[in-house]
């Protein structure tokens, strides 16, 4: 078998390395983004201590639940336990602020409940088992739990900027 090659006239090499260009320079630039935030190199690790107890409930809701009760029960106890490291987080950055500060993240968790109350009620409603079966349980869980597991990281990449020991 004889592969030929044959000249395309509509490949134009220039807009090929134009978008090479234009891929490089946006994957720099959004990579470059995640550095932008310094965190403190003295404070604890509260991002990694936190992933790393967080770790324990998925992997166990992935092991240990079988029937919908369970993988309910196990939801139910993992969004208590985020619930008690957001307070966790909430209070140790509250400890690092200002007055001035304090009040703004106040003011920011509040409507950031707020928001996680509608979110909440928008899951509950949309996904029940008449429209998702016995799967909804399952989807509710992780998208309530999605939700707050990214407050308290954030919460805990801010908190990451200041010293421990203030």
């Amino acid at each position: 078998m004889v592969t030929t090659l044959t000249f395309d006239p509509d490949c134009r090499p220039n807009a090929i390395l134009s978008f090479m260009l234009r891929f490089v320079v946006a994957s720099l630039a959004l990579f470059s983004l995640s550095a932008c935030a310094i965190d403190n190199p003295d404070a604890p690790n509260y991002v990694a201590d936190f992933q790393a107890k967080s770790t324990q409930f998925e992997h166990a809701i992935q092991k240990n639940a079988n029937t919908t009760q369970d993988f309910a029960q196990s939801y139910t106890d993992y969004e208590r336990f985020l619930d008690q490291e957001l307070n966790r987080a909430y209070q140790q950055l509250q400890q690092q602020l200002g007055a001035t500060e304090n009040a703004q993240l106040k003011q920011s968790q509040r409507q950031w409940l707020a928001f996680r109350d509608a979110e909440f009620a928008f899951i509950t409603h949309n996904w029940n088992t008449i429209n998702f079966g016995s799967s909804a349980t399952i989807s509710r869980g992780q998208y309530r739990s999605r939700l707050i597991k990214q407050r308290v990281l954030t919460l805990l990449y801010y908190l990451q900027n200041y010293r421990a020991d203030l």
